[in-house]
């Protein structure tokens, strides 16, 4: 399973997902699904965006995590 992590940059920021949008040049769409963790696929250039805006690696944008079974 892929975590997000979005919802917590966010949250340290004081952003809303308007601000992200706006800021990063994403759809509000692409922004909410990253947001709400329901996203089923993204862009790499969306990912790119991300990073670049938030000035982090990958990592700390996604996560892995092994499912339990």
């Amino acid at each position: 399973m892929i975590k997000c992590h979005l919802s917590r940059l966010m949250g340290e920021r004081k952003l809303k997902i308007a601000d992200v949008a706006r800021e990063t040049g994403l759809h509000r769409n692409t922004v909410t699904l990253l947001y709400d963790e329901t996203a089923a696929r993204v862009d790499l250039e969306a990912i790119d965006k991300l990073c670049a805006f938030f000035k982090v690696p990958v990592g700390d944008l996604l996560e892995y995590r092994a499912e339990e079974a």
